[in-house]
């Protein structure tokens, strides 16, 4: 049962999957946020931890998710089934392109991506492992160009990216008629650079909000924000 990771309200097995339950997509799921959403949009689900954290968070809404590998959608598929949110959960074990041609009058309220990365770096020695977490520019612009295309009006789309290809994702959001709403710096300690960027995007042009969030304050010690934010989530607080 090692591969299991729990939570306190449901559990993710993740046991064949490449790419493991890691603080970017907890940050993710647990940040992103909108009023009262009806729709919700996760792109590129993994095993699931972000759309069950959703559910988790809001209560009403009805949430898909999108898998291109399709063990990773199929694990995604069980924790689900096998979770009290399961009526509100659905996978599609295919791209997000290829959903919204089978889907193209398709819009969310709130669309949420732990996307691929890294832009142009050494690629990773496991094939899962490559294609889980490295892409181009062509699979960002993409994802923007499609994100704008399905978006509703008053909705919003939040994004964790590497710190390092923020300026680039903020252009193209731009190019798409998507403002810059809101963005939150993640450091690993008070002192270090951040090392990624949560960005929320939405068509209502607005001055841009800009925070931070600190995860450790000592050597595998958390800091009371991060405490705060994940307590609802994980067992360890």
């Amino acid at each position: 049962m090692s591969g299991i990771f729990k939570f306190k309200q449901f559990n993710v097995d993740q046991s064949d999957c490449a790419m493991k339950i890691n603080t970017d997509g907890v940050l993710l799921g647990a940040l992103a946020a909108i009023d009262q959403p009806k729709n919700i949009l996760d792109i590129g689900t993994g095993t699931g931890v972000i759309a069950l954290m959703l559910a988790q968070r809001y209560t009403e809404a009805k949430i898909d998710a999108v898998e291109i590998d399709e063990t990773a959608a199929e694990t995604a598929g069980k924790n689900f089934n096998n979770s009290i949110f399961a009526d509100r959960l659905s996978i599609y074990p295919i791209g997000f392109e290829q959903f919204f041609e089978q889907n193209p009058g398709e819009k969310y309220d709130f669309i949420v991506s732990n996307p691929p990365f890294f832009i142009n770096s050494l690629k990773s020695p496991e094939a899962k492992k490559e294609l889980a977490k490295h892409t181009d520019e062509d699979f960002f612009k993409k994802l923007i160009k499609t994100v704008a295309a399905h978006l509703n009006p008053e909705g919003v789309c939040w994004l964790i990216i590497p710190s390092t290809i923020a300026d680039f994702v903020f252009y193209l959001a731009a190019e798409n008629d998507l403002c810059l709403q809101k963005r939150i710096n993640i450091k690993s300690f008070e002192d270090s650079t951040p090392h990624r960027v949560i960005a929320c995007f939405g068509f209502e042009k607005v001055s841009t909000e800009i925070n931070k969030l600190v995860i450790y304050e000592d050597d595998k010690i958390y800091t009371l924000q991060y405490r705060e934010l994940l307590k609802d989530f994980l067992i360890i607080f």
